[in-house]
């Protein structure tokens, strides 16, 4: 297969990060799926890189806490399945993934490298479907029923969203080029303002699909902002 060269709109972001304007007041934090099932190494059943998890979890932990600090809540979306009899995970009854599931061996994984499971991922119960303890604080809003890539999909996000008078999502999480980019569609799609933090965003699938998912956000549906841009505009916004 040819390289395929990435094209410079590099201008074109840029102008429109510099004319981004966030309001404090109507943001939230949307944490996907930052559950010890894919950022715990010793116990996830998907992990992302060990190299991912530590940077994530730690830029994440600078961003949420400084978001609690400026009144912007923080909403975690975790997928957890049940078990199915004769099944496993309920989403294996999706063909694509029971697919990947029977071929899954040790050159065939959705994780290159590193063992990994769709029938044990995050079963009711299991210690995957905790959410990593240095990010999740009493105040956050926690919504535990995602059941596919979209965070908005059968979930009552949305409600939370318009209860909380937002105008802009700023996503982060696992992985960037599935559940935040489902989600960062779907709040484009329902006139959201999307925001991708990308040092709080990572892909267990390699990092090829991790920078996919960045250009797709930033190109076609909204912003993408490290930690520290983000505190920039919201300091701002409060100067």
């Amino acid at each position: 297969m040819s390289t395929v060269e990435i094209v410079d709109r590099s201008e074109m972001v840029d102008t429109l990060k510099s004319r981004l304007r966030i309001a404090p007041s109507t943001t939230a934090i949307v944490a996907v799926d930052m559950h010890r099932g894919h950022l715990d190494p010793a116990i996830a059943t998907m992990p992302a890189t060990p190299e991912d998890c530590a940077s994530v979890i730690k830029h994440t932990k600078n961003l949420l806490d400084f978001a609690r600090g400026a009144g912007i809540p923080v909403i975690h979306v975790i997928l957890i399945q049940r078990n199915i009899p004769g099944l496993g995970a309920e989403g294996l009854n999706l063909k694509f993934w029971k697919a990947l599931h029977e071929i899954a061996n040790a050159e065939n994984r959705l994780t290159p490298g590193r063992k990994s499971t769709a029938a044990d991922h995050n079963l009711v119960g299991s210690p995957g479907t905790e959410i990593i303890p240095e990010l999740l604080h009493p105040s956050d809003h926690v919504i535990n029923n995602k059941k596919r890539l979209d965070c908005f999909y059968g979930t009552d996000l949305e409600i939370l969203l318009r209860v909380l008078k937002t105008e802009t999502v700023v996503l982060t999480g696992i992985n960037t080029n599935t559940c935040v980019l489902n989600t960062a569609f779907t709040a484009c799609n329902r006139d959201f303002q999307v925001v991708v933090i990308s040092d709080c965003v990572a892909s267990m699938y390699g990092r090829d699909l991790h920078v996919l998912g960045l250009e797709n956000v930033k190109r076609c549906l909204g912003y993408v902002l490290t930690v520290e841009e983000f505190k920039n505009k919201i300091r701002g916004a409060q100067g």
